[in-house]
């Protein structure tokens, strides 16, 4: 990783960029920049005038990053410039972000007619910890299968929207604040993002959603919006709770209506603060059928001298965590059990629960003072392995944590390992489990350390934790240690239970079973409508593509190519470039790509060698072919390097390579779940079809 450093009023764009030398402009450190670089702004005014080139495009795997603890006031990126989008032509625009790209800690302004701030084309990255202010048309805009990460920022006194949701958009938006725009967000067209956590007011609506759009929401706060909290429209579908997982949503103040609904769907409303007398449309107000005792797990517990806790159902976890003295309640004898959990209060419970040795190095974090109430807490819990700071050296002690990063602290810290990665098949919502934290996942099931209410199967990562929740994650870890009795509950995620909810009913007692089983539960791949994933039938260029794109996240090494039978507005586009620009798939020479053309076996074995950089063969390797022969000498070095590496599966003589047929589907799940093991990513299958070295 490398810091490049700019500085708008003393930088110099023939600096080296050091902070003693840094540079004057953006636009020169994204010139110098490459993946894994971190681009830091000092206080001041980035725009055409102090030379900044406009759109800025942040590639894959960089950072911008200004103040994160005051959202990025002070540091100002100020301007526009027209750039080409699939399907929207030209735009206005200020930063384009890249996939893997990051956004951090700035102040974002397009003035420009029509201008946006922030534009996310069929890309994921992450924008967090900053300030969209007075942009002429939205802060962001997310098109394409953009699934980004848009996190604690601040939209106000945008024209149009805080943010602009179209196409076949996900991702998350979470713990934003929308105010003084037209709609705090819009969504349209197919997207279904996950809305959770922000706060919405002072905008003429809060959320308009149109189209065919599937949002989530949920515990949000709409309020005093000068038309609806939220308009549907069109065939719009908001997913508002059901009565087994209530939203959560609340509504106040709204000055028409807190929900007007013209959609030709039905919306289904539950477990949100809302009175029908303000609703309007075809809404139905369900009543949540969650057990508001102790949802069957438990007799009724002693709560204490809690008030707030009887019936809940984590009554149980929160009283054997209060018995053991490792939690509290508050001093007005309430206990807030569906509170969020800050980051500091977390620390300052684990510091309590477990002596693990302290084996990592101290850290000084840049915002936590030695006289901070929790700076013993936090070093105890740092040094032990439980909790770390950010890049920037900061810990951010009142950020909330979410549940994923409560279940990879407790399982980091207690340095647990095991489970199976199948196990993941059992969370419907697995696809949303970030990929550096799934071997933490599996471990944490295995160990019954993972409590999901009201649904045990939703496992919600990138939610923020209750206070409730915490606790009964912590007292499960206390029972994997043996240091705490077991309590039975029904919300528990029990191992023996945790079984792949495949639904594949065509790969039962196929050859590549394991290999597709794995992938498919980790999201990586995904079968068709009726049900069938067709092992056998061939796969053909883009969704090769699509695979590597989904399986690997890469990032680019060279630049894009333009093939001529791969228009931007053609719906492989995103993925053929990622996957060209990361060295996994080239084109012909008549600068063609091809993309419905059968997949032969040696371009996947070429493809995976070459992404991933794969060396060490002997030419002796290639006798381990009967038909080497076939193998094209272009491709031979590759062929080596590939079973050097083990990523070569040949089912059914594992001696014969059939370079030059059509791969199928399941020869290709199985060698790109191999170039995943080479790369540390997921644990090995026994299968003798694997051509060993």
């Amino acid at each position: 990783m490398s810091i490049l450093y700019v500085n708008p009023s003393r930088g110099n764009d023939s600096a080296s960029g050091s902070q003693s030398a840094p540079l004057k402009t953006i636009a020169r450190a994204l010139e110098k920049a490459r993946s894994g670089t971190t681009i830091q702004l000092a206080l001041g005014t980035y725009s055409n005038s102090s030379g900044e080139r406009f759109p800025l495009i942040l590639p894959s795997g960089v950072k911008i990053v200004g103040n994160e603890g005051n959202k990025g006031s002070g540091i100002i990126i100020m301007g526009s410039g027209r750039h080409s989008i699939p399907v929207w032509a030209v735009q206005n625009i200020a930063i384009v972000l890249e996939n893997g790209a990051e956004l951090r800690g700035v102040t974002v302004t397009n003035p420009a007619s029509r201008g946006t701030g922030v534009w996310i084309d069929s890309t994921a990255p992450t924008v967090a910890d900053n300030t969209f202010v007075n942009n002429a048309r939205e802060g962001i805009f997310v098109s394409g299968t953009g699934k980004p990460l848009i996190e604690d920022n601040l939209f106000v006194d945008n024209a149009a929207n805080g943010i602009s949701y179209t196409g076949n958009g996900k991702g998350e938006v979470l713990r934003n604040v929308f105010q003084r725009t037209g709609y705090g967000i819009n969504i349209n067209d197919e997207a279904a993002p996950l809305i959770a956590n922000n706060r919405i007011f002072n905008n003429r609506s809060g959320i308009l959603i149109a189209g065919e759009a599937r949002p989530v929401l949920r515990n949000n706060t709409i309020e005093q919006n000068s038309q609806d909290g939220i308009t549907a429209i069109a065939s719009a579908l908001p997913d508002l709770g059901n009565s087994a997982d209530p939203a959560g949503n609340i509504f106040r103040n709204n000055s028409q209506y807190d929900l007007q609904s013209t959609s030709t769907e039905t919306i289904i409303a539950a477990g949100n603060d809302l009175r029908s007398s303000r609703i309007k449309g075809d809404i139905q107000l369900v009543a949540s059928e969650v057990d508001s005792g102790s949802g069957g797990t438990q007799p009724p517990t002693d709560t204490g001298n809690l008030t707030d806790i009887r019936g809940h159902w984590a009554a149980a976890f929160i009283m054997g965590m209060v018995d053991k003295g490792l939690i509290s309640g508050f001093p007005d004898k309430t206990f807030k059990p569906d509170a969020p959990l800050t980051r500091v209060q977390y620390a300052a419970i684990v510091a309590k629960a477990f002596n693990e040795s302290q084996s990592q190095f101290a850290r000084n974090f840049t915002d936590i003072r030695s006289d901070f109430w929790g700076f013993n807490a936090i070093t105890k819990a740092s040094r032990m392995g439980f909790i770390s700071g950010f890049p920037d050296g900061s810990f951010r002690p009142s950020q909330n944590l979410t549940r994923v990063q409560a279940l990879v602290s407790l399982v980091s810290g207690l340095k647990l390992t095991g489970g199976r990665g199948s196990n993941l098949g059992f969370y419907s919502d697995r696809a949303q489990i970030p990929s550096y934290a799934t071997d933490e996942i599996v471990t944490a099931t295995e160990k019954r350390i993972v409590v999901n209410y009201p649904n045990r199967n939703l496992l919600e990562p990138m939610r923020d934790i209750t206070r409730a929740e915490a606790s009964a994650l912590i007292y499960q870890a206390l029972v994997a240690r043996g240091q705490a009795a077991a309590i039975n509950s029904s919300y528990i995620v029990e191992a023996p239970d945790v079984l792949p909810s495949l639904s594949l009913r065509d790969i039962k007692g196929h050859w590549a079973e394991s290999f597709i089983t794995r992938l498919y539960d980790r999201g990586i791949i995904s079968g068709f409508q009726d049900g069938t994933f067709r092992p056998d039938a061939s796969i053909n260029r883009v969704s090769y593509a699509a695979l590597l794109a989904n399986a690997f996240k890469p990032v680019a090494k060279r630049p894009a190519a333009n093939f001529a039978d791969v228009p931007q507005s053609f719906w492989g586009f995103g993925v053929v470039q990622q996957a060209y620009r990361a060295g996994f798939i080239s084109g012909f020479p008549d600068r063609t790509f091809r993309p419905s053309d059968n997949l032969l076996r040696v371009q996947a074995i070429m493809s995976l060698a070459s992404g991933l950089g794969l060396s060490g063969g002997s030419s002796s390797l290639l006798n381990k072919y009967a038909d080497k022969n076939a193998i094209p000498a272009y491709a031979q070095t590759a062929v080596v390097n590939a079973t050097q590496n083990a990523i070569v599966v040949n089912y059914p003589n594992r001696s014969r390579l059939d370079p030059n047929r059509a791969a199928t589907r399941a020869e290709v799940a199985a060698m790109v779940y191999q170039a995943l093991v080479n790369a540390g990513k997921i644990s090995a299958i026994d299968s003798p079809y694997i051509v060993r070295p």
